[in-house]
């Protein structure tokens, strides 16, 4: 079942509009400087990402694994992150973890040499279930090993799960489960679509995460994406309330400025390009992740997927050199101005 799920919903993503209606990245502008005085060939894009020298502050986010054709995408990702010297986290180990013949999906990433490599396991899975007893220690292990993750993510992704007809919602317990995982692991929090406001940021650091993935509003929708699941199978119910929270969520820009509580900060949800990524470290993120722009290349072969991130690398080193910043800690200073939805919310919540 699970197998079948994530396929589904990698075949959605390709096919379907699942995108929420409106990016919020679009509402931060950059202040031009007309005289950069830089020489474009020397502005560096490297950065340090939760302990790891990354060429650029880029992360391929979690995109899928557990089912066969996913082996290929991973691989393709992979080898993309090897090359460009970039992060690299792989979609939820679960199925992995229940079938061994479905572990290569995950460690193809083995076969390369990345920087950074990031686990992924669900919350829910951190707790009792009605059905199911939460990872025991040598799974959460085994989930290590299958990738030799460097740092393993929680997944928080709850609004899927009660859209979803096989959704996990008991969350009773989840923040001191992760705690208890935290204090023996590196680990980071990562939410899927829907953002993290500044209380949860400071309940994940009192838990001891060391980095948080925002997961924002503003890309796609996994909501939207059960839409879609439930219309082939006729759920009526499950369909209406997919559609109802297609836009549920906090608008990633906004996350990343909540979540800025003296912890990584993984800006993901709607980044397209290097001028989204620029806009991230503006606000506060150390790093971007990128998923949904890539999956189309990552179906085919891994020069589309370093084709892909070249471009955004390059459009990063653009907008550094119009805003007259040689390096990441220099673009993270630049101006910028804040308007339209996004300011909205920020004023709204008290514009940490």
């Amino acid at each position: 079942m699970i197998e079948s799920r994530k396929e589904d919903h990698v075949k959605i993503c390709l096919n379907e509009d699942v995108k929420a209606h409106y990016n919020y990245w679009d509402d931060i502008r950059f202040i031009h400087h007309a005289l950069p005085e830089i020489d474009f060939s020397e502005i560096d894009t490297r950065a340090e990402v939760l302990g790891k020298k990354l060429s650029s502050p880029i992360i391929i986010s979690a995109i899928t694994g557990g089912y066969t054709k996913a082996e290929t995408i991973n691989r393709n990702l992979a080898k993309a992150a090897s090359d460009l010297e970039i992060g690299f986290g792989v979609g939820s180990q679960r199925a992995g973890l229940e079938d061994v013949g479905l572990a290569k999906t995950y460690s193809v990433v083995k076969d390369y040499d990345i920087p950074l490599v990031i686990g992924n396991i669900g919350a829910p899975q951190l707790i009792s279930q009605h059905d199911t007893e939460p990872l025991d220690e040598e799974k959460i292990k085994e989930a290590f090993n299958m990738i030799d993750a460097d740092v393993l993510a929680v997944h928080l992704n709850y609004l899927q799960e009660v859209v979803q007809p096989e959704g996990n919602v008991n969350a009773k317990g989840c923040l001191a489960a992760l705690n208890q995982l935290a204090l023996r692991y590196p680990i980071i929090a990562k939410e899927t679509g829907s953002g993290i406001s500044r209380k949860t940021a400071m309940d994940l650091k009192s838990a001891h995460v060391i980095g948080i993935d925002v997961g924002g509003l503003g890309g796609t929708s996994f909501s939207a994406v059960e839409v879609y699941r439930a219309k082939e199978k006729e759920d009526i119910l499950k369909e209406r309330i997919g559609r109802t929270f297609w836009n549920w969520g906090i608008p990633t820009p906004v996350s990343v400025i909540e979540a800025n509580v003296g912890l990584n900060v993984i800006a993901t949800g709607g980044i397209r390009n290097g001028v989204d990524v620029a806009r991230a470290l503006v606000l506060g993120a150390s790093s971007a992740g990128m998923a949904g722009a890539l999956l189309k290349a990552a179906t085919l072969v891994p020069e589309k997927v370093i084709e892909q991130l070249e471009g955004v690398i390059h459009e990063l080193k653009v907008t550094m050199f119009l805003v007259g910043a040689q390096n990441i800690s220099l673009l993270e200073n630049a101006e910028v101005v804040i308007t339209g939805r996004t300011r909205d919310w920020m004023e709204q919540m008290g514009g940490h």
